[in-house]
């Protein structure tokens, strides 16, 4: 009887078995699901809906086999979809710091690079500007003056030494304006100014007086024609110096800019470097010229007040002829004079004597 009510226990077992495994099967495998559908199911992690699978009844108390239980879907182990695959979460990931993207300036001109300029720089490049200014003005002036008084001097001084005596050469010199022009007319004129204030003193003191007035008309000349150089030897020194504090100015900013902006890309730093240099350009555009140009003036000035001291020779040459002929002049007179007083007194009657 036992043996009876065994089988019959195993075969319902056996029958309710395969039924289970359908069960829990046809729960596991779900239909694919349209994209509608499968987006909220990406969107938020799968939830195990399947209910727990109860056990088939037992007969009698016999335990009966339990059926396998379906494993929700995205868990390990059990079956899944992609679309139903709960997402790996990552960890944070710092974002990071953001990157300076310093670009060079558009406009890279000498002007634009003056209008970006810092303010001390800006000031450095207007003086060194003005200086240039001035340096070209009195070269333009300087030059004109220059020339129209050395070729002045040297007609001057041709007629003088072409002239007889020191009248004949004032009056060569006037020409026929009758106006005398010029430092040599000058010269000319003092020295007939002391000859005729001197008529009754001796010739040594006339012509060291004559000579002392001829040094101070040149030494006038000579100061009135260097007037203005040396304003092109103070720019001509001081320019470099004034550029290269441009040049200092404009590089600490760039280095300011690089410790502000934490970075050390070339771009920070160009615009900086290029006003700076652009600072030390203008600087030697001033100072070059100005040290050419005071050179010359300065051998020029030299050559011109050479002519006015050949100018004054000529003028001591010609008082001392002058000098000697009117010595020469009141010797013969006096001579003549002697001579002609014996004549008259020879000529004079005898008285008798009784």
């Amino acid at each position: 009887m036992r043996r009876l009510i065994g089988l019959v226990l195993l075969a319902m077992s056996l029958v309710a078995l395969p039924g289970a495994r359908s069960t829990g099967i046809a729960q596991t495998v779900q239909p694919q699901a349209t994209p509608a559908q499968t987006a909220p199911s990406q969107a938020a992690p799968a939830q195990p809906s399947e209910a727990p699978i109860q056990p088939a009844p037992s007969v009698h108390g016999a335990p009966v086999a339990e059926t396998p239980q379906s494993v929700p879907h995205g868990t390990i182990g059990g079956p899944s979809t992609p679309s139903a695959m709960t997402p790996l979460s990552t960890p944070a990931v710092p974002a990071p710091p953001p990157v300076v993207q310093a670009t060079l300036p558009h406009d890279l001109s000498p002007w634009g690079m003056f209008m970006a300029a810092d303010i001390v720089v800006k000031a450095v490049m207007v003086g060194l500007a003005f200086a240039s200014l001035v340096t070209w003005t009195i070269w333009l002036a300087k030059a004109v003056e220059l020339a129209a008084a050395k070729a002045r001097a040297q007609r001057a001084t041709r007629r003088l030494e072409q002239a007889a005596s020191l009248d004949e050469a004032a009056q060569a010199i006037a020409g026929r304006k009758g106006q005398a022009q010029g430092p040599v007319a000058f010269l000319v004129a003092a020295a007939q100014s002391e000859r005729e204030r001197s008529t009754d003193l001796g010739e040594d003191g006339v012509k060291e007086r004559v000579a002392i007035s001829l040094s101070r008309i040149e030494a006038r000349a000579g100061r009135s024609m260097a007037r203005g150089t040396g304003l092109l030897a103070t720019i001509g020194s001081t320019a470099p110096f004034v550029g290269l504090f441009g040049t200092v100015w404009g590089i600490m900013n760039s280095f300011i800019g690089i410790s502000q902006a934490k970075t050390t890309n070339l771009a920070v730093v160009a615009p900086g470097i290029a006003e700076a240099l652009l600072a030390t350009a203008i600087g030697l555009v001033a100072a070059i010229p100005a040290v050419i140009i005071y050179n010359v003036f300065s051998r020029s000035i030299a050559g011109y007040r050479a002519t006015l001291s050949d100018a004054s020779g000529e003028v001591l040459r010609h008082l001392s002829r002058d000098l000697e002929r009117t010595r020469r002049a009141v010797a013969l007179q006096t001579r003549a004079g002697l001579h002609a007083v014996p004549a008259q007194a020879a000529a004079m009657p005898r008285a008798r004597v009784e």
